[in-house]
């Protein structure tokens, strides 16, 4: 932890993923940020449009220093219903540091 990772300076900055597929029930990242820094995630169909209630407007703000930080959104954090379609993770960053995420089943 901590090689390598997304950063993006005050003036803030984003990464998009290519498109993926898969399987659990929450998206976890690890990420620091500072004490005026966020990340905001959303999340993606195939071709780019922004999913109904995972798009970045809808994302909770991520403050802090975390190993395995749950992504929410405004309808919570399940993303069960998601699971096996292609989409794509775009991260909105503003002073801030994403070095991992992944999709558990818990």
């Amino acid at each position: 932890d901590g090689f390598a990772s997304l950063h993006a300076p005050d003036s803030g900055g984003e990464a998009l993923t290519v498109p993926l597929r898969f399987s659990g029930k929450r998206l976890s990242i690890n990420v620091a940020t500072s004490a005026v820094g966020s990340v905001r995630v959303e999340i993606q169909d195939a071709d780019g449009a922004p999913i109904p209630g995972f798009a970045a407007a809808d994302s909770e703000q991520i403050y802090g220093d975390e190993i395995d930080r749950t992504v929410s959104w405004k309808g919570g954090s399940d993303l069960s219903s998601l699971a096996g379609k292609t989409i794509r993770l775009r991260f909105l960053l503003r002073d801030a540091d994403v070095y991992s995420f992944r999709f558990p089943d818990e």
